[in-house]
């Protein structure tokens, strides 16, 4: 399957140049066509920062991509000009943010704020603008589109707004979409609605979704592949069913054992212990040593290479064969 979207030992850096911290080291990931693939991992660890990278958006400075290649369509997307970045981004590449009530402005109906894509990318009419957004707000499954789309982003729900920031993404039908914590702040049955739109949209469009979150549970059912990150490296990479059957690495099993259960009432939630490392003081060996119950003398010397355990599923861990989710 053709991938839509390869990233090649991206290196990105923040700070001024007597001081510059890596957010994200040497990430490699890649999106094929029609297919959802995760980037899980706790807060700060770099998964924001990749997917800002990809859509040009790392504020310079204090930010700076330092190293690596974003292919699209056969085109480096760190190479291209403003310009011609414009002209992808919001159109064939389209992001939903965090926190979609603060994303959108207060001032704009949510019409008006759809419809901005429309016009800067397509050159419609405003009659044909109001027919698409009109449209886009049914395929959302907003109610009264006819109503709401003169309504203001402080008139709707947390989900309403949600909704509206994915009309917004796919106004013009795009080839990917980057979905950055997309059911942050919702609660849990409008967080499965959500997750159950998107993919359904996926299939409907026929685009790919790049979703990032720090919670495993709920790409349980729509992701295909993962990518597990920690302290701007990516630890472990498989297909969704292989990760959540035999995870590789200490950290995902970690992740694992704090997602809650419905089978076990009286068992406390079992956290990863430690926090993890200052991107200023980073250890050398293993970035994630000090949190690791398994451990052993070559992880605090020797940084371990992310390889293939088995096909199609890689570690950064020197123990992935001996690591189980009894760990």
């Amino acid at each position: 399957m053709r991938n839509i979207i390869e990233i090649k030992n991206l290196r990105v850096s923040f700070g001024s140049d007597g001081e510059r911290v890596d957010a994200v080291s040497g990430v490699s990931l890649s999106v094929p066509e029609r297919s959802t693939v995760s980037i899980v991992g706790e807060s700060g660890c770099g998964k924001t920062v990749t997917a800002l990278s990809i859509m040009r958006l790392i504020p310079e400075p204090p930010g700076r991509v330092d190293e690596g290649e974003i292919t699209f369509d056969g085109a480096n997307l760190l190479k291209l000009s403003d310009r011609d970045m414009r002209a992808i981004r919001g159109n064939r590449i389209s992001m939903v943010f965090q926190e979609p009530i603060s994303s959108l402005n207060p001032v704009f109906s949510v019409g008006e704020q759809i419809g901005e894509a429309l016009r800067t990318h397509l050159k419609v009419s405003r009659k044909e603008e109001k027919e698409r957004v009109l449209e886009l707000l049914r395929l959302v499954r907003i109610s009264e589109p006819n109503k709401r789309i003169n309504s203001y982003p402080h008139e709707l729900s947390g989900g309403m707004c949600q909704r509206v920031m994915i009309a917004m993404a796919l106004s013009c039908n795009p080839e990917l979409l980057i979905a950055d914590e997309p059911t942050t702040a919702l609660d849990v049955t409008i967080q499965a609605s959500i997750l159950e739109l998107i993919s359904e949209l996926r299939d409907k469009i026929g685009m790919s979704v790049l979703l990032i979150t720090h919670d495993l549970g709920i790409i349980a059912e729509v992701a295909d592949r993962v990518y597990v990150m920690y302290a701007g490296k990516i630890v472990e990479e498989a297909p969704m069913k292989n990760l959540f059957k035999n995870p590789r690495h200490p950290y995902t099993v970690g992740l694992m054992n704090s997602i809650p259960s419905l089978h076990i009432r009286k068992e406390r939630l079992r956290a990863i212990p430690g926090i993890v490392p200052s991107l200023k003081d980073l250890p050398i060996g293993c970035r994630f040593q000090d949190r690791c119950p398994m451990v052993i003398d070559k992880c605090r010397f020797s940084e371990p290479p992310l390889r293939e355990i088995e096909s199609g599923h890689l570690s950064a861990c020197y123990r992935a064969e001996e690591v189980s989710l009894k760990v």
